[in-house]
């Protein structure tokens, strides 16, 4: 009876007082070595892409993942690179898991170009807004949108997003994307519109162009004006030299010692 009293106390002292604290997580401190091994890899990885070498690069990343299963950036490296060579499915794959890693606006874009590109326009339409949600700053998300939304015939929906495309980045071009949208829907009175939003573009681009020209013209004759009066002025300050006084000199002249 004692023993079992015994054992209950013991019981209920773990339960309810130890351990007091919560354990601290171990964090896991990496060596110098692997740290450059990882840097070498990533290297490697981005080389290799530049240089259109698909394995080499493939080897690389997945090298990284292994021995760290949670780089988010790897995945979305390995994505765009399936993507290149047009493997989608491991492309939209890997995409899914750096977004799951991180939430990452570049990611969930990634995903919806794959489904732009194999004509899953509706799940594109479904990424970009997500992306757009995450990182509404960016000209191209909504330049995608757009892209979306007209192979779904929304064709309201692509004006709109060129239309913010256009207020973060004005370009010509934006504006043209939105007269071809008007001329193929016929409508004559919105595309005549555009038209003159793209004139008066033109003519502020031009005015741009010419205010720089005009500022960096400025700015190298300031540059020429500094360098030629420093040419002028260098050799002057060093012809200025400590003279002896002449009369001084003269004082000493035939001066017989004692």
């Amino acid at each position: 009876m004692i023993a079992v009293f015994a054992i209950l106390i013991m019981v209920i002292f773990l339960t309810f007082f130890y351990p007091m604290e919560p354990r601290e997580k171990k964090t896991e401190v990496k060596s110098p070595k692997y740290t450059a091994q990882m840097k070498k890899l990533w290297q490697i990885a981005q080389t290799s892409m530049k240089e259109r070498k698909p394995l080499r690069a493939e080897k690389a990343l997945l090298t990284i993942l292994k021995f760290d299963e949670k780089n988010a950036a790897a995945y979305n490296r390995l994505g765009i690179l399936y993507a290149k060579s047009q493997k989608f499915d491991e492309a939209v794959e890997c995409f899914e898991i750096a977004q799951s890693l991180d939430n990452n606006p570049a990611s969930i874009h990634n995903v919806g170009l794959i489904y732009l590109e194999t004509g899953a326009y509706e799940k594109a339409a479904m990424a970009f807004s997500q992306a757009i949600a995450l990182e509404g700053d960016v000209p191209t998300r909504y330049m995608a949108l757009a892209k979306a939304e007209e192979k779904l015939g929304n064709t309201k929906k692509a004006i709109a997003a060129l239309e913010n495309a256009y207020e973060l980045d004005p370009k010509i071009a934006t504006l043209r994307q939105i007269l071809a949208i008007y001329e193929a829907e016929g409508d004559t009175e919105a595309a005549t519109a555009m038209t003159a939003r793209i004139e008066e573009q033109i003519v502020k681009d031009n005015a741009a162009k010419k205010r720089k020209i005009a500022a960096r013209v400025r700015n190298n004759a300031r540059t020429a004006m500094k360098t030629k009066q420093a040419k002028i002025t260098l050799p002057e300050a060093k012809q200025v030299k400590p003279t002896a006084n002449p009369r001084v000199m003269k004082s000493h002249v035939g001066r017989k010692r004692i």
